[in-house]
């Protein structure tokens, strides 16, 4: 999970930038849940939610995003949309499913 600090009267421009970011995820390997952006309560926390079969997979996809030039324009293009951003690796409990 990914939490974005967003800097004021940025969030449209964020939410272009994580429409992008979706689709890289998906091309890479992984599968994305969606970029969850404020409605109620704080306004300028944003959340990313992306799942990868292992973290194996998910050190593939970064590696990868590293080099990719569409992905290094956007790493660059984040500052001037937040002030910061933390990632947490989470393992989901779920209801009647089985993990793989």
């Amino acid at each position: 999970m990914l939490r974005y600090e967003l800097k004021a009267g940025r969030e449209a421009e964020f939410e272009v930038y994580g429409r992008q970011w979706i689709t890289l995820v998906n091309q890479f390997g992984g599968q994305h849940h969606g970029y969850f952006m404020p409605s109620e309560g704080a306004s300028d926390v944003a959340y990313a939610l992306f799942t990868f079969a292992s973290l194996a997979a998910y050190e593939i996809y970064r590696e990868a995003s590293a080099k990719d030039p569409m992905c290094q324009s956007l790493f660059r293009e984040l500052p001037a949309l937040m002030h910061r951003y933390d990632r947490t690796f989470l393992r989901p409990v779920l209801d009647g499913m089985e993990l793989q």
